[in-house]
């Protein structure tokens, strides 16, 4: 039996992914290759944390062009904004890290 390095379950020897998390087991091999690949990105030690960025960042790139296009003050409110969209994904990251363990 081999034991997974990422998250301790029993797999067969002959397995190179592991059947829980879908860590490799094996050198020479990607994790990309495997279908049954359930890791997920990871920013800020939130699942899909990349995509939540992009969306805040999107957004943001909105506001700005819909603020200069009826001439709003938006600078005033955009570096507080993203102080706390920053602060917020840190501290739901460390929950979310602890609640995995």
């Amino acid at each position: 039996m081999v034991y997974c390095d990422r998250c301790g379950t029993k797999n067969e020897d002959e397995s190179e992914f592991c059947s829980k998390c879908g860590a490799e087991l094996k050198e020479g091999h990607h994790r990309r290759n495997n279908p049954n690949n359930r890791q997920r990105e990871e920013c800020f030690g939130l699942p899909y944390g990349g995509l939540i960025v992009a969306v805040i960042f999107g957004t943001l790139l909105v506001l700005f062009g819909l603020s200069t296009i009826f001439g709003f003050d938006i600078w005033t409110y955009i570096g507080p904004f993203i102080i706390i969209i920053i602060g917020i994904l840190i501290v739901l990251g460390a929950i979310y890290k602890y609640s995995k363990r």
